[in-house]
């Protein structure tokens, strides 16, 4: 079974999350997708984000109808901050099936990938697959991307690259949506609609929530 990890802040969740979600199953023939609401993520101050159920609700909302698109609780529940490493291992021994998994992330999440703990065990638990806006060859003539394949020991083969230990990494282009969460909870607090820039079930929540 082919399992994609898709984790972030969601706050909130927006079209552009699930319509890359959706091209990165579609590009990876993956079986499910799991959305990851992080409660406390490291590289995020605290005072950003909504109260982690109310994201976790939200993202429920969005995904439901999908049958491909699954919503995981592991990091809402855990206690303290919310690390990929950990949420990797929880998931390769409680799915009922081997899994491969394929953690999804941005670009600039992998340009971080060094900092993050346990960085050299994530990358033998997991095939990464990263959203760049720029074509590949753009993307990764860079400083920072470079210096990451490098430093994790990738190789190029064929349209994508493979770790030491087989596990894989593919740069996808997928559908830009100029939407962001920032935008979205900067109309919010300007009293402004975010009418199609998320499900309608998710903006009714934020609506009679007071989310932002």
């Amino acid at each position: 079974m082919r399992v994609g990890l898709f984790g972030g802040s969601f706050n909130p969740i927006h079209f552009g999350h699930l319509r890359s979600a959706e091209e990165d199953r579609e590009a990876l023939k993956l079986d499910l997708v799991y959305f990851v609401p992080a409660a406390s993520p490291p590289h995020k101050a605290e005072g950003e984000l909504a109260p982690a159920e109310h994201r976790l609700q939200l993202v429920r909302l969005a995904t439901k109808g999908n049958r491909h698109f699954m919503v995981s609780d592991v990091e809402v529940r855990r206690v303290g901050r919310s690390y990929t490493i950990d949420t990797a291992r929880h998931f390769l021994q409680t799915l009922r099936q081997p899994a491969t998994l394929f953690l999804i992330m941005g670009a600039d999440a992998f340009a971080d990938l060094e900092t993050w703990k346990e960085a050299d065990a994530l990358v033998t638990l997991c095939s990464l697959v990263v959203h760049a806006r720029l074509d590949e060859r753009e993307f990764t003539h860079g400083g920072g991307p470079v210096a990451v394949l490098q430093r994790f020991g990738y190789s190029k083969v064929q349209d994508h690259y493979v770790h030491p230990s087989g596990q894989t990494l593919s740069f996808l282009q997928t559908t830009i949506l100029p939407i962001s969460a920032t935008s979205i909870r900067e109309k919010l607090r300007r009293k402004e609609s975010i009418r199609y820039l998320m499900p309608g079930d998710a903006e009714d929540y934020i609506e009679r929530h007071s989310l932002y």
